[in-house]
């Protein structure tokens, strides 16, 4: 199917109510849900990323795109579901015990979203068991907040706690570095909301 260029445009814009209206249209039309997006709004959320690696687009930007993504994928979540739609990969996102900052990690839930991925999002002051209902549960991506120097250590608790399981770890946040990352074993390191989708995709074996 052929990309839709008014919603690419509304939610690379950050156009909610437009998102909803385009994509209520598409359905209406009988396009396929997949399709809508797949093709057209997926696409938007990787070039607002790409241009925020670029510096072209900043935070407040990925936001509203996120936020409008959101719009279309609340009324093309059901229908993906009844279709048998299957995510890219199944992740699990949380800020780290002792640390209530959401933030960044919110950012990273809305991009990981809109690129595909079934998002687990396990809120703020995680402790290791809460990660491993998640692993439980299907992620196959446990990711892992912080934004204090004082809750990083935690992220070693979870990474020992999680050994074994089977799930790829990785970290990010203000105060962490990729050297943090091969200190205590995790698996990547991100240090913004692109570059988590980017890192995710490569720890599941997705080309990125």
């Amino acid at each position: 199917m052929a990309k839709n260029e008014a919603l690419y445009e509304a939610v690379l814009k950050g156009k909610r109510k437009d998102v909803a209206e385009i994509v209520q249209q598409e359905i209406d039309g009988g396009t396929n849900v997949e399709s809508i997006l797949m093709d057209s709004m997926v696409p938007a959320m990787a070039e607002i990323g790409d241009r925020f690696s670029r510096n072209e687009a900043y935070v407040p930007e990925m936001l509203i795109a996120a936020r409008a993504m959101q719009a279309g994928l609340d009324l093309l979540d059901p229908l993906l579901q009844e279709a048998g739609h299957e995510p890219i990969g199944k992740v699990a996102i949380g800020t780290v015990k002792g640390d209530l900052h959401d933030i960044g990690k919110n950012l990273c839930a809305m991009m990981l979203k809109g690129a595909g991925f079934e998002v687990m999002d396990l809120g703020v002051d995680c402790d290791v068991d809460k990660y491993k209902e998640a692993v439980e549960n299907g992620a196959k991506v446990v990711l892992l907040s912080a934004l204090l120097t004082t809750t990083m250590p935690y992220m070693k608790e979870v990474v020992k706690g999680l050994a074994g399981s089977g799930a790829k770890i990785l970290i990010g946040g203000a105060p962490v570095t990729q050297e943090y990352a091969d200190e205590i074993g995790a698996d990547g390191y991100s240090d913004d909301a692109n570059t988590c989708v980017k890192a995710t995709k490569i720890a599941l074996g997705i080309a990125a």
